[in-house]
């Protein structure tokens, strides 16, 4: 697609960046986060069809699951692709692309929403659904390179809570929907969605710009898969945001299966998690900037595994009050980490540069370059820690009946990843030649 193209791009210049850059980076921010917005909703929205899938529909609670799991796995492996997108087609040309496209899954479920529909029909438009997925992994990238090193916890949380709201909103409207025309009415949210699709699209062709200096660069997507800190990142950020986006998908199922709540009681609850882990995001990623995003991290892991067993508890004595605090607090943290671990990914890369010898532009250009690329692979992992959850809900509720089981392997992964934390990036502060006072520990 033809579109505008900034030629000069140098964020870390104090003067370019007053005079210029960050009105220029703010705007593409803000219609970035409605793009993203938009598609986290579409890949939710199974989160949201299953709570009007009565008996009539004939699909058991473990069905539910693997239509749930089938959005979050391809959304996880479109990632990928997604990141290296923006380099070659250009930020704002694939930001339309990728929100126009979000109109396919979401035709397609208002057309197939129906009792007597075949599950295998459900499964493979619940599989279109997760192309909503993918717009999380090119706008990262795409404001990753709008903004400077001491910017991105905030700029990224912001982009990344922005779009991570999009997953209450969508049960939010689900909720609506049931409490004012009935479960018998999913069309509703479906009809809700396909204008804001058409509207989000309209705003990126009209507001946002491309970046020529970003360009395709194979190298870099190799160096960052051969990177250790890469697949480090990855483990974390199954932690944080597969926690995340595992426990949105299936708060209402589990609500439904284990508390027998009905469709609007279990609406009327499923979206307040996701929507405080969403607000607190763009926090995490300030606090960050602010105090070290591994230090925030290991502080938010240790946090998660109480709050685990706080669930853990609630499942054993069959008390929802108890279970709503515990699994509140979860979503939570699964925000704040959010935003620490991924403001560690360009500080980490522009640590590294330095390390290297670059200086200036050049170490900042180099960490964007790597960081970009890794956004990608760490971001599709961290999407597979979802399916993960989603198949650990499904198994636990087939032999046992309730998510007991699920939650004691959540602990154990959760204590995994405080001990990593430390270990890599706390116990030995690896100081910089040159620069010793920036450490892995202040990424």
């Amino acid at each position: 697609m033809a579109g505008r193209w900034i030629e000069q791009w140098e964020p870390e210049d104090e003067t370019f960046w007053k005079e210029k850059g960050e009105r220029i980076a703010r705007r593409n921010l803000w219609f970035s986060v409605l793009s993203e917005h938009i598609g986290f909703s579409i890949w939710t929205l199974w989160s949201v069809m299953v709570l009007f899938m009565g008996p009539e529909y004939g699909v058991d609670p473990a069905g539910k699951f693997f239509l749930i799991s089938t959005a979050t796995l391809v959304g996880a492996l479109v990632r990928v692709p997604y990141t290296f997108a923006v380099a070659r087609f250009g930020g704002r040309n694939w930001t339309v692309f990728s929100a126009f496209t979000l109109l396919v899954p979401t035709v397609a479920a208002f057309m197939v929403m129906e009792p007597g529909t075949s599950y295998t029909t459900f499964v493979a438009v619940a599989a279109l659904t997760g192309i909503g997925g993918g717009n999380f992994a090119s706008s990262m990238t795409n404001i990753n390179a709008f903004f400077p090193l001491r910017k991105k916890g905030w700029a990224l949380g912001l982009n990344a809570g922005g779009g991570n709201i999009g997953v209450p909103v969508v049960q939010l409207i689900g909720l609506l929907v049931i409490g004012t025309a009935g479960a018998m009415h999913p069309r509703i949210v479906l009809g809700v969605y396909i204008p804001l699709i058409v509207v989000a699209g309209l705003c990126a062709a009209r507001f946002m710009d491309n970046l020529a200096p970003v360009q395709n660069d194979t190298g870099a997507a190799k160096d960052a898969a051969r990177d250790p800190h890469t697949w480090i990142m990855a483990v974390l950020y199954i932690g944080t945001f597969g926690s995340f986006i595992g426990y949105s998908f299936a708060f209402g199922l589990v609500l439904q299966t284990q508390f027998g709540r009905t469709p609007l009681q279990a609406a009327s609850l499923t979206f307040v998690g996701p929507l405080l882990g969403s607000l607190i995001r763009p926090v995490g990623g300030w606090l960050a900037d602010r105090y070290g995003g591994a230090r925030i991290t290991l502080a938010n892991y240790a946090a998660m595994a109480v709050a685990t067993g706080v669930v853990v508890y609630a499942s054993g004595i069959e008390s929802l009050t108890v279970f709503l605090i515990g699994f509140t607090a979860l979503f939570v943290l699964t925000g704040l980490g959010n935003g620490s671990t991924f403001k560690m990914i360009p500080g980490i890369f522009h640590a590294k540069a330095i390390a290297q010898g670059l200086r200036g532009e050049e170490a900042a250009a180099q960490g964007r370059r790597l960081s970009g690329a890794a956004m990608g692979l760490i971001g599709a992992v961290g999407a597979l820690g979802g399916l993960a959850i989603n198949l650990a809900f499904r198994q636990s509720f087939q032999t046992s009946g309730t998510g007991t089981a699920a939650f004691w392997s959540f602990l154990a992964f959760y204590g995994v990843c405080f001990a990593l934390t430390w270990a890599v990036y706390l116990r030995r502060t690896a100081a910089v030649p040159a620069k010793p006072q920036l450490s892995y520990a202040e990424v």
